[in-house]
Parts: structure tokens; sequence; C-alpha cells
């Protein structure tokens, strides 16, 4: 009688070691063997890699980004803390300006927002997922084309050093970033363009980290967030964020006419220039600990992947590949995150080798992609020189109601708690119209609006030395 031989467990190579391409890893990792292929060599420590431009630049993990990561990855966000990220109520410990230029008052609510920097964030997570037997990474190895036809993907080839090789999967997933080549692959096994759109409004980003003032960094001392108003072009803006080693991460931000520059002269003098001065006063003394580090790489891109009539088995895009925003918004880790947690719940009713779960997979993604895209171009969209592709009137009307809800839940904390839920990616959009929201907003009981940054005394005090 003859044994009979175990069935191979499903390969998924996934394309890039960003935090897309490593939440993609985890998602997949209890049904298959995940191979992540990275043309980089990745750092040892929390530190800058060169194939991620926003490195230098202050990022948060929005509220549905860390549920995500619970539900994902237990465990993550405390070896985060542990190594110095902070997990801060929003908007209880945030002093925020919205973009109308309204200051929001300091409600204490659920949502909760994790801070460090990017590189520490990176590290944290590449350690955490890596540490998953199912998942091997392969460095310093460039993807060069996708193998298969246009009706089915079955691996790539690969290019080490000059040398090339073939590797077999029964998914490929594209979590390449922003550079991704994804479309000239597609073209090539014979298939449509993709539909693109793109809405930039000439973002230039200037970061640069600072010593904490005073004990602040020891007292907790809350995120400080002047926004651009796209009323008012062009938009300039700023934060600060307290980051990990007792630092300061600040980064300054400006559209088409009104850029920030790499000169250090010109960052404090910049600051001041916002919307309010509230952060070029924090600073003023302050002592810098680094260059000015500048970034262009801002604009908002969605490729429609979705809507293809023919999708090939075998591939699946996650992350900046099919959708990019304004760094501003911060919501790019927070989808990658969400899009892991869609590719789980698809693979509860389906194998990798199931028929067609690669279009259910690409469907699935499309969705928390969607919705941050929704918020960022009703922002985005209003700069001079933008978008070729004018603001449809649905989106006219839906940018202009946000703004409602906006100076609403400035001066209401259930309206607050509803604006906060969409913000932070933790409830689609149609949150903005339930009666938590339109209550307040026609009827409700409204506080006048806070006419200045809302710091309290004892949090000023900590900045003195």
């Amino acid at each position: 009688m003859h044994e009979s031989t175990p069935a191979r467990r499903p390969r998924v190579i996934v394309i890039g070691a960003s935090a897309a391409g490593l939440f993609a890893a985890a998602a997949f990792a209890p049904a298959a063997d995940v191979t992540v292929v990275e043309r980089d060599t990745l750092p040892a420590g929390p530190e800058a890699r060169k194939g991620v431009p926003q490195a230098h630049h202050a990022h948060l993990l929005w509220g549905g980004g860390v549920l995500a990561c619970e539900e994902l990855l237990p465990g993550l966000l405390d070896e985060a803390v542990e190594q110095g990220a902070r997990l801060v109520g929003v908007m209880g410990d945030m002093v925020s300006m919205a973009p109308n230029a309204v200051w929001f008052r300091r409600f204490r609510t659920p949502h909760r927002v994790l801070v460090c920097s990017l590189p520490l964030l990176h590290h944290v997570l590449r350690t955490h997922v890596l540490r998953a037997g199912a998942i091997t990474l392969r460095e310093g190895v460039t993807v060069k084309s996708l193998k298969g036809t246009a009706a089915a993907v079955t691996g790539v080839v690969l290019d080490t050093d000059g040398t090339e090789e073939s590797l077999d999967a029964d998914l490929v997933v594209d979590a390449s970033g922003r550079g991704t080549r994804v479309t000239t692959w597609l073209a090539r096994l014979g298939l449509p363009g993709v539909e693109e759109r793109v809405v930039d409004a000439g973002v230039t980003y200037a970061s640069r980290y600072y010593r904490a003032l005073g004990t602040s960094a020891e007292t907790g001392f809350p995120l400080v967030n002047v926004q651009a108003n796209p009323e008012r072009p062009p938009g300039r803006g700023g934060i600060i964020v307290p980051v990990e080693g007792g630092r300061w991460l600040v980064t300054l931000s400006g559209t088409r006419g009104g850029e920030p520059t790499s000169d250090p002269d010109d960052f404090l003098e910049f600051a001041h220039r916002l919307g309010d001065p509230v952060i070029g006063d924090l600073l003023k003394g302050a002592e810098p600990l680094g260059p000015v580090r500048i970034s262009h790489s801002t604009a908002n891109r969605r490729r429609y992947f979705e809507k293809l009539p023919d999708w090939p088995e075998g591939l699946v895009v996650v992350g900046d590949a099919v959708g990019s925003f304004n760094p501003v918004y911060g919501h790019g880790m927070a989808v990658a995150a969400k899009c892991a947690r869609e590719i789980i719940a698809v693979l509860k009713s389906a194998g990798v080798r199931t028929p067609g779960i690669a279009r259910r997979l690409q469907r699935a993604v499309a969705q928390p992609v969607g919705d941050a895209w929704d918020l960022a171009i009703g922002q985005d969209a209003r700069y001079p020189g933008a978008s070729d592709t004018e603001l449809n009137a649905v989106e006219r009307l839906l940018a202009r109601y946000v703004d409602l809800c906006v100076r609403t839940g400035a001066r209401n904390p259930r309206a607050l708690h509803a604006l906060l839920d969409v913000m932070s990616l933790e409830k689609r959009p149609t949150r903005l119209f339930s009666l938590d929201m339109l209550w307040p907003m026609l009827f409700g009981r409204k506080l006048p609006f806070q006419p200045t940054a809302p710091l309290t005394s004892a949090e000023l005090d900590s900045t003195l030395r």
C-alpha cells in the first residue's frame, strides 16, 4: 500500500519589504510559504531606508491601522512602545488646526494614534513579521518581470547582481510602492492599460529633528499640527511629532509657489508663516539635531486594477502600487494594514489556489484604498494645477460637506467622534452622514470656536529650560 504524498503548501511571492509587503506577507503566512523579495539591503536597526522617500518625515499610524495591527499582529504595538513609540489619544493628546483655520477643542475620544519615527516603526514591523517561520526574506534582488500569460501569472524573473533566476509561485503580490513597474509587466503579458488618476498639489516636505524642549519628553508633550488651507493657496502646513529618543520631528510642507527649502535659516521663518505661528514659536531656541531633509514624492495616485475586465490568476497588487497618498494625511500605513485585514477575510472562505481568488483579493483591497483616496483628493484637488481632471459634482459636494463636518466636530464632542471615526480610517465615510454628525450639525449645542492653539499651561511650562 502506497503512502500518499503530502500536498505542497501554496507559495506566495511578495515584491517589496515595504510596510504593505510585510503586512501582506503576515496575512498570507498562515496559508502559504511566503518569500519576500527586496531590491535594497535592509538596515539592521531603526534607520532610514534609501528606498523609502518619506523615512525622514513625520508619519502617524492612525486608528484604523492601530486596530488592524492589533488584529493582524498581536504584540506589535507593545514592542513599538517598548522601543520608544507612544500610543496617544486623538484629540486629547493632539493640538490641531483644521484646513479651514479652525482649532479643534481637545475633547477626549477613544481614538488612538501610534507616534514614532517611520524608521522605528518599519524596524519593529520587519522584526515582528519575519519571526514567522513561513516567511523568507531575500534582499538585494530585483524583479525583472512576471512569468505567465494574460490569463495567469505563475511567478517572477529575478535579477541578482546580473544573474537571472526564475521563481515559481501560486500567487505574486506586488507591494513595490509608488515606483511599481506592474503596469509595464501587465502590458508585456498582453493585458490592456490600467485606468489611472493623479492628483498632485505639488507639495514639498522639509523635515528636521530637534531636541525636545525642557522636560516635554518626560511629560508627554502633545502633537502640534497646523494644516494647510486649500481655500488660500499656496497651502502651507506643519507638524511637531514628539518621537523616541527625546526628540521632536518637525515636518513643514507647502504647495506650488509656497514650498519650504533645505536652507536651515529658512526653516524657522517658514514655520512662522503658517496659518498660525505656534510651531515657529515653540521652535525658538530649540536645538536642531541634523540637516533639513526635503522630499517631493507627494502626489496622490490611484490605479484601478479592480476595473479591468480581465484579471490574471496569480497576481494581486497592494499598498502604494494601488493607491499612494499625499503623506500629510498619514494614511498610507493604515491603508496597508487594512488591506492585509481584507486579505485575511477573503482567505477565510477561499484558498490561495482557489480559482478567481486573485480577482476577489484585488477587489477587496480596493475598498480601504478608495476610502482614503476620497478623503485625500477632496482637499488636494482644490489646489491650482493639482489635476487635469476636475472633481466631479459628487466629489465637490463631499469636500464641502467634510468642511462642514470639521467645523462641527471642532465644537461638539459627539460630532468629533464621528469625524475621527472616518479621518482615522476606523469606519467608512458613510459614518459622516450618521445622526452623530447630522444632529450636532443641525440642532446640537456647539461651543464657541477655539481662538488659539489649546496648549495647557503645564504643557507650555514643560518646554521651558
